[in-house]
């Protein structure tokens, strides 16, 4: 099984305030097939060396690198830790600090040594999850599917879920006509239904509760629209799957929930173009990053998006963000479209790692601003 820790928002906020006298990022492409991970511990290894070649031209203290190589060496040596493992590893280390995230879309390698970590290619499993829920709702047996970019998808196990609609509100079925009180007819039929939702929704909260993966919702009416209308998760999709899933595997409710998933990220993106397009219109919209580096440090960015495979070296001025470029990779000098996304999201700014294709223009980059900057 395909082992996920993509950070929180607020981890990536904390990791982009880090400051060292060096910051290593790697970035390997990983499997979460065990019997093949040597190749990843193997590529890895060599990326460490790499890093730590250029952490020695840097000039670090002997100790200091030292402590460095040991959090790396540790990791390889840690069996437990790649016993479960994704499609991708970051490792974020410093003398002092080591952090990894197993994450599900495939990266490219790479190492970077600076004063600060490359985060960017992070972005796209915060803002883009390629993972979701699927709640398959029937009167009997309700069910909550983990659905993976590139495994089977497959059922979690919830003690707490009621057995059915019956059980759940003490009665052999729902669909008693008899009177009493409120419960009768449809609409005495509703009431429990929303009994049985209550229940189904306390049940599933401790599961989802803090995750930002999209839920799609499996059911026949009146069953979707009364859990909608309760549920207090909220990443829950608009359009649902409309059928009664009881007799489907979870296997074909990830591929009926797979094309609803698509036009949800597609939508995102179209809805930027649109808003990038007024935006430009009244001169709060720019693709010139020396803009976007002075905007970002001002607060000014409104949303961006940003392609997570170009990297362009330079620095950006702490306090007036003026930019310098960089013609050589080295440690002084780190990738500026990344500075620019972690400033603006210090500044409550929405920020999306995408690719090329996904940009309008074709940049590296493009962004709104709140004001004419």
């Amino acid at each position: 099984m395909m082992y996920i820790d993509i950070p929180t928002l607020q981890e990536f906020r904390m990791l982009a305030g880090v400051r060292s006298d060096a910051c290593v990022s790697i970035y390997v492409a990983s499997t979460p097939q065990t019997q093949h991970i040597g190749v990843t511990k193997l590529a890895l290894g060599n990326l460490i060396k790499e890093a730590l070649k250029q952490v020695e031209d840097a000039h670090l203290e002997k100790r200091r690198r030292n402590e460095l190589a040991e959090h790396c060496n540790d990791l390889l040596a840690d069996d437990r830790f790649w016993a479960v493992q994704a499609n991708s590893l970051a490792v974020l280390v410093t003398a002092d600090i080591i952090r990894t995230y197993r994450l599900p879309n495939v990266l490219q390698p790479s190492v970077q040594v600076s004063d600060r970590f490359h985060l960017k290619p992070l972005l796209r499993s915060i803002t883009f999850s390629q993972q979701a829920f699927v709640l398959a709702l029937a009167e009997i047996g309700p069910r909550l599917i983990k659905m993976y970019s590139d495994l089977p998808a497959e059922d979690v196990n919830i003690k707490q879920l009621p057995d059915d609609a019956g059980s759940a509100t003490g009665r052999a079925t729902v669909n008693d006509r008899s009177a009493s009180g409120r419960i009768q007819g449809s609409e005495g039929q509703k009431v429990l239904l929303k009994q049985y939702a209550r229940q189904i929704d306390a049940a599933i909260r401790p599961i989802v509760s803090g995750s930002r993966e999209p839920m799609i919702i499996a059911a026949a009416e009146p069953l979707m629209s009364i859990f909608r209308s309760i549920c207090t998760y909220p990443e829950i999709v608009s359009k649902g799957i409309n059928t009664s899933p009881g007799d489907l595997t979870a296997a074909q409710l990830a591929d009926a929930a797979r094309p609803i998933l698509d036009e949800v990220y597609a939508g995102e993106i179209n809805a930027f173009r649109t808003h990038y397009d007024t935006r430009f219109g009244q001169a709060r919209a720019t693709a010139d990053i020396s803009q976007a580096a002075r905007a970002a440090t001002f607060g000014a960015i409104e949303t961006l998006l940003v392609d997570i495979d170009k990297i362009v070296h330079g620095t950006i001025d702490e306090d007036s963000g003026q930019l310098t470029l960089s013609d050589n990779l080295s440690a002084h000098s780190y990738d500026v479209i990344g500075e620019v996304a972690g400033r603006a999201l210090f500044t409550g700014a929405k920020v999306m790692g995408v690719r090329a294709a996904d940009i309008p223009g074709g940049g590296s980059f493009a962004a709104t601003l709140r004001y004419a900057f």
